[in-house]
């Protein structure tokens, strides 16, 4: 059994994990904007605003599930402003109603907290921050999702997922009818998924130009960092095998998860690493064998040999 594969573009997406990256922090480290950004940020919003958008810091993790849950239901033509507007305004009832499909559990005392939260934190880091930079945003990932629709006809769905997404293997399962893939910039190189009831949504990060032909290009400085490690080298032997589980790597390299985590994260954003998910919320990881060549191509262009 297999699934539907379908491309979502919107800058609302971008809207909703730039906000969730400021406020959480997570995979700051890891993605290409890093702390800079960050500082970047609170220099840029006033003290007044910067207090009242971090309050969501404190907030579950997984109301971010709910929002973008709400992105994907959208009307197709809405605009970032019509959503924010839809989320301050529509009635907790019909909001509800919007995503009880995709989110079963979901109850209306939820609903009623999260609308009312998260809508003037997101207007205000709309009107302070995201506004600026729509249009751009807005033109780079039109351009990504035309070339991956104009695949949809030419590629197995597992495989454009794993091109997309530069190695998620979505292996197919009864319970699984749709995947929607929606290009970002903000969370470049990561992704992040989000399962609900029939439905896999994934975020692909979108390339962004290099600013200076002189200086290396992120793609190659990702592995070379994730290389430089003898853990991670030792990680990527036992790997290489067949596809492992985090427990599984833990048990043999005699290392706490959380410790490994860090390191398949770098492994994972340079390319060298595949994630197969599937039924339940295990992930199992195997070497992406494309990365190894990509290695040798970018530091051959960059060098000029």
């Amino acid at each position: 059994m297999s699934y539907d594969v379908k491309i979502d573009v919107s800058p609302i997406y971008d809207l909703l994990g730039s906000f969730m990256v400021y406020v959480t922090k997570k995979w700051i480290r890891d993605i290409d904007l890093g702390s800079e950004w960050i500082r970047d940020i609170d220099n840029q919003l006033s003290p007044g605003v910067r207090s009242a958008i971090l309050e969501a810091s404190s907030w579950p993790f997984d109301d971010f599930d709910v929002l973008y849950a709400w992105a994907s239901c959208r009307h197709a033509d809405g605009s970032v402003r019509d959503f924010l507007d839809h989320l301050e305004n529509a009635p907790e009832d019909e909001m509800w109603n919007e995503i009880h499909e995709l989110l079963p559990a979901m109850t209306l005392i939820d609903t009623r907290r999260i609308q009312t939260s998260y809508a003037p934190l997101l207007k205000l880091w709309y009107e302070h921050y995201f506004h600026h930079m729509e249009a751009e945003i807005l033109e780079l990932i039109t351009e990504d999702a035309k070339e991956k629709k104009g695949l949809l006809d030419k590629m197995d769905p597992t495989a454009l997922i794993e091109y997309a997404s530069g190695g998620l293997v979505v292996d197919p399962f009864p319970e699984l009818n749709t995947v929607i893939l929606f290009p970002t910039v903000h969370n470049r190189p990561i992704n992040t998924y989000c399962f609900y009831e029939g439905v896999l949504l994934i975020q692909y990060p979108v390339d962004v130009p290099e600013q200076d032909e002189e200086d290396p290009p992120n793609v190659l400085l990702r592995m070379t960092r994730a290389l430089s490690d003898p853990e991670r080298l030792r990680m990527l032997r036992y790997i290489g095998g067949e596809p492992r589980s985090l427990q599984d790597m833990a048990h043999y390299l005699l290392q706490p998860q959380e410790s490994l985590m860090h390191h398949l994260m770098m492994l994972r954003v340079a390319g060298l690493l595949r994630i197969h998910l599937g039924r339940g919320d295990i992930e199992r990881f195997s070497i992406r064998q494309d990365g190894a060549s990509e290695l040798q191509l970018f530091l051959e262009s960059y060098i000029r040999i």
